[in-house]
């Protein structure tokens, strides 16, 4: 196998070509997909960090000026030491330089246990993910010469020995003699054959930008690392006007947010048992991301998850560049009091809820202590305490214990619907329990048991209150579960809502509240 004045085989040299244009490939896609994105920020990347230097990146998201000047520096870094890498153009500083960017990346966002939530779509492996294995792989390219092979660096290595060679007057035959026993020696000028041989990456990037081109006309860009994926918003001029917000604590929250029930394929579809399955197939990772960035786009800045889905919503927020605010259900034991709390603190939170039929539970089974410890923990550690119930009965008996939420998150809709079982067949703490075969005893079919009663109970309490479950699970038309809700005395509304209904619910929303009649709770949020 002959090798060339590195060590190199021709095969040898053939591979470390194609890795140099590979990675050089990606970086220069990532950059050009994030300049052709409209607003592009690295604000979210930043605000996720949680390793040591996070202090650091936060302070930077956290300056107009800095973000700035991050947010160019990624787009031309990246674009710049890609497009020098699939040249072969200063590939040693180039591969430097990338290094140097993606080690911050690294930095900012490790793969760490119980820092990486949210990061990057291809995972991770044990610490290893594709920024540390792109990050060696240039360090390869920085210390073999592959831009002198089918690379600019070889017009730069030519010009520079045949300066030399003039200067030092060598013999023609001298270095006629050198060239011949090395093909893939750098002669001290190139010949019109070898230059075309050298810009055989001319075509390469045609290749580039005819597919770059193609795929931004097709779906718009979709880079990994950066916030570059794009949602249709033909409907966003539907709109009728602003969402309006109420607070909690300090926190602004649109009137109606999004519920993660269908995120997750809780569907609450009685006997219909092919739809949970449906809801999951429909609701891909790709398609909540298009749904929440539409959602924000729409006017609405929150959504509600379980503490299971807070990774995926993380993970939105940081290729978004989102301040999408996170409401996470909590669900304490007498032997995990904090656990789940102290998780999606680490995790990043807004605000913090104790899950309905948690509440439900440790009421029913006498541990009503659980609730009052971990609403005392959640306030100590400076997040807004909410507590949610399925069972008025639950928060009536939290409230007779002296237990004070920030905010109350109940069920609430009204049983004017088929499926809705008798009055006298309603017992108290059984949405959490078993379905009943019969059409009259509960089968997921309803989740406020005793809406007058909620509504008694709520005009009694002068704080925020969060209805959710008021469409009944589909049951319900938003026009009429939103009236339902608002009108007697709910101040957020928390409903699930697919891609498609978004502006029509924000719409709704609207119509709703410029138009409500009958209200007796005053507003508090």
């Amino acid at each position: 196998m002959i090798a060339n004045r590195n060590g190199l085989s021709r095969t040898q040299s053939v591979f470390l070509v194609l890795l140099r244009i590979f990675v050089g490939w990606h970086l220069l896609y990532e950059g050009i997909a994030k300049m052709l994105i409209p607003d592009w920020t690295s604000a979210g990347y930043l605000e996720n960090s949680r390793w040591i230097f996070s202090g650091l990146f936060h302070s930077m998201a956290a300056s107009e000026g800095a973000l700035a000047v991050v947010d160019l520096l990624n787009v031309w870094g990246l674009t710049l030491i890609g497009l020098a890498l699939m040249l072969g153009l200063l590939t040693r500083y180039a591969s430097i330089a990338g290094m140097a960017l993606l080690s911050l990346y690294y930095v900012a966002n490790p793969p760490f246990f119980g820092t990486d939530f949210g990061i990057p779509l291809e995972g991770h492996y044990l610490f290893i993910n594709k920024t540390f294995v792109e990050i060696v792989t240039l360090g390869v390219l920085a210390v073999f010469p592959s831009g002198l092979y089918f690379g600019l660096d070889r017009f730069i290595r030519a010009a520079g020995n045949a300066k030399r060679s003039r200067s030092e007057d060598r013999p023609d035959k001298e270095k006629k003699a050198g060239n011949m026993l090395d093909e893939n020696a750098v002669p001290d000028s190139l010949h019109r054959r070898e230059i075309l041989r050298y810009l055989a990456m001319v075509p390469v990037l045609g290749a580039f930008a005819w597919g770059a081109a193609r795929k931004y006309q097709w779906n718009s860009v979709n880079a990994v690392s950066g916030a570059t994926i794009k949602v249709s918003d033909s409907k966003l001029k539907d709109l009728k006007g602003e969402l309006p917000r109420g607070k909690i604590l300090d926190r602004q929250i649109s009137r109606i947010f999004i519920g993660g029930n269908l995120i997750g394929g809780w569907s609450h579809s009685r006997d219909l048992i092919y739809v949970s399955s449906l809801f999951k197939a429909y609701n891909t990772e790709r398609k909540v991301f298009e749904t929440l960035a539409l959602a924000e786009n729409a006017g609405i800045n929150a959504i509600n998850i379980s503490h299971r889905q807070l990774p995926l919503i993380n993970k939105y927020k940081r290729i978004f560049g989102s301040s999408l605010q996170t409401m996470t259900q909590v669900h304490p034991t007498k032997d995990k009091l904090y656990e789940d709390i102290d998780s999606v603190i680490d995790q990043g939170v807004d605000l913090i809820q104790i899950q309905g039929n948690c509440c439900d539970w440790r009421v029913r089974d006498g541990e009503i202590d659980v609730l009052a410890k971990s609403l005392d923990y959640i306030k100590q550690q400076g997040y807004p305490a909410g507590m949610g119930a399925h069972s008025v009965q639950a928060l009536i008996a939290c409230d007779e214990a002296g237990i004070e939420p920030d905010f109350f998150m109940k069920t609430f809709h009204h049983d004017k619907y088929w499926s809705a079982h008798p009055v006298e067949n309603r017992i108290p703490f059984s949405v959490d329990g078993d379905r009943s075969e019969d059409h009259d005893e509960f089968h997921d079919n309803m989740f406020c048991l005793f809406p007058e009663k909620t509504v008694e109970f709520m005009n009694k309490k002068k704080i925020p209150w969060i209805a959710f479950k008021v469409l009944a699970g589909g049951a319900i038309h938003p026009e009429a579960g939103f009236k339902y809700a608002f009108e007697n005395g709910a101040d957020f509304v928390c409903v699930g809502m697919f891609d498609y209904q978004v502006v029509d619910d924000v719409n709704i929303a609207i119509d709703t509240l410029s138009n409500l009649k009958g209200r007796q709770r005053e507003w508090y949020g």
